[in-house]
């Protein structure tokens, strides 16, 4: 025991434990939480998850979150839960990198991935990237094991990380087809630059039972998964499916495409700022437009060691391990696919930059003759992602002035859903709250209500509104208040800063214990 404290596993591993455990409720749920959880709810009411390919998500992520809140109950720690433990054991498996790498690159790598502002914060969402990052260092510590060492492990590590790929998100294809064409980069710029040492192709010492136990064990794991636990097996056609959505998704963006990150439109802005040109844009940089550097900016922005790493990659165009080379050639590869694809939504940083810690790492190490730069330059960085973590998770988590935080729900939320939620855990009578929910976009309010059986969700208002809480956008508000035909409370809210305001009324009747001191706002006149 004493030896494992005095390691730089447990004080590494206890950083990333507090930063991704402290007040894990703190955040208001999120859009795509809310969605999640209400895939869970409909597990719950199946007794099966019944997948669906223009999710654009596979069906292990809901399994974790159902067995989660099982255990747990509704709440955002169970929510969460199984997000935070991918998380941590993405920082403990790069330790499981000391296989290839020198002990000091894979402690730097963790400690960076440890207190990396997005590994926390989207390690404390209940979204699929910490799985997804999870399953690509798994299949990638074991497809590197494959290579240079040819044992058992390694084989069992790259298929259960090849099943989860599979089974947690559609990109994994890119994850995948990057690390083959990094190989086929590495064998051929050897001939230009030779590795030290180089990539060892070692004979396999698994045998054909071995190879075969794990060509079943993955083929079960997807039609187990993908056909509800074998009750759906007219689901399983939707794996074929599910990349033509993802496809159609990816190249049409869906809303969440970031032009303004494109090369040529920023020099463009740039020249109009600081030489006053007032033209239309150059040919020339439309041309540009096809290099976007939206997870550049990012990475700049939050994840300084990853920056290290990237410009470490230059160092490895030199004789340097193969193994590293790798590395480094696999992750600027993932980041071009990104960059190319029109889609991008800023939790994706997370499954971009893990392989830049390991480039950050190695330069870090190699500059171990020059003992006062290694330890400034390292302890700079590593601040500078612990104070940015700290800021952003435990105080700007629902700023919207922050990159990270996209689609998020407002802490004004609560002005909603703390009268709701407070009366019905005075009584539990209260459940049975009748709801009129009258929004475009309403998520994650689905799964908060989860436990209330009389909410309707509307995209107009219905003829009759007489429920116990009614909730509208602003602009349609006075609508609405002339159809009441009772005294109502009447309270503005944000739900998300990209929807206008809205308003809830709640019946005084019924939640005048909620507010005590306080007359309803709206007493519709007396009809003859």
């Amino acid at each position: 025991m004493k030896k494992l404290i005095r390691s730089e596993v447990f004080w590494i591993m206890a950083l990333a434990v507090i930063l991704r455990l402290a007040f894990l409720d703190i955040k208001p749920p999120h859009f795509d939480e809310g969605v999640n959880g209400w895939f869970v709810d409909q597990m719950v009411k199946n007794g099966y998850f019944q997948y669906d390919p223009t999710n654009y998500h596979g069906p292990l992520y809901f399994y974790l979150l159902f067995i989660s809140q099982e255990l747990l109950g509704r709440n955002l720690w169970a929510l969460r839960l199984p997000a935070v433990i991918a998380s941590l054991l993405s920082v403990f498996w790069m330790f499981r990198f000391r296989d290839f790498f020198s002990r000091k690159t894979v402690a730097w790598a963790a400690l960076a991935m440890a207190v990396s502002p997005g590994y926390v914060f989207y390690g404390r969402y209940s979204i699929h990237e910490s799985l997804l990052v999870f399953s690509t260092m798994l299949l990638m510590w074991g497809a590197l094991g494959i290579l240079m060492e040819g044992r058992r492990k390694y084989l069992l590590g790259a298929t259960i990380g090849l099943a989860g790929l599979i089974l947690t998100k559609e990109t994994w294809a890119i994850h995948a087809t990057c690390f083959v064409m990094a190989l086929g980069c590495l064998q051929l710029w050897q001939r230009f630059s030779h590795s030290t040492p180089p990539l060892a192709f070692a004979r396999q010492q698994w045998t054909y039972r071995d190879k075969l136990f794990a060509v079943l064990g993955l083929l079960f794991a997807i039609v187990f998964f993908y056909s509800g636990n074998f009750l759906r097996f007219d689901t399983l056609g939707g794996i074929v499916e599910a990349y033509f959505a993802w496809f159609r998704t990816g190249a049409g963006a869906g809303g969440h495409i970031k032009t303004e990150y494109q090369l040529g439109t920023l020099l463009h802005k740039w020249a109009q700022a600081y030489l006053s040109f007032s033209g239309a844009k150059p040919g020339w940089l439309h041309v540009l437009d096809w290099i976007n550097v939206y997870w550049l900016y990012l990475m700049g922005r939050y994840e300084w060691p990853a920056i290290i790493g990237i410009a470490a990659c230059i160092r490895l165009l030199w004789p340097a391990p193969a193994t590293i080379r790798l590395i480094g050639i696999y992750a600027c590869g993932v980041v071009a696919a990104y960059s190319l694809i029109p889609y991008k939504t800023p939790w994706c940083i997370i499954s971009l930059i893990w392989p830049f810690y390991l480039t950050f790492g190695y330069i870090l190490e190699s500059l171990k003759k020059r003992p006062l730069l290694l330890p400034a330059t390292a302890a700079i960085l590593i601040i500078a992602s612990l104070a940015w973590s700290i800021r952003l998770n435990f105080f700007n988590y629902a700023n919207h002035k922050e990159p990270y935080v996209y689609v998020q729900t407002d802490k004004e939320y609560s002005i909603l859903t703390k009268p709701i939620l407070h009366l019905a855990a005075s009584n539990p009578e209260n459940y049975y709250l009748t709801g009129q929910i009258l929004l475009e976009s309403y998520y994650p309010l689905p799964w908060v209500f989860g436990d209330f059986t009389n909410i309707g969700y509307y995209k107009k208002p219905p003829e009759q509104l007489d429920a116990d809480f009614i909730v509208v956008e602003s602009s349609k508000a006075k609508e609405v208040e002339h159809k009441l035909s009772q005294p109502y409370y009447r309270r503005e809210f944000q739900l998300r800063d990209a929807q206008e305001k809205s308003v809830v009324y709640f019946r005084a009747e019924k939640f005048a214990p909620e507010f005590p001191y306080l007359k309803p706002e709206i007493i519709p006149s007396i009809k003859p």
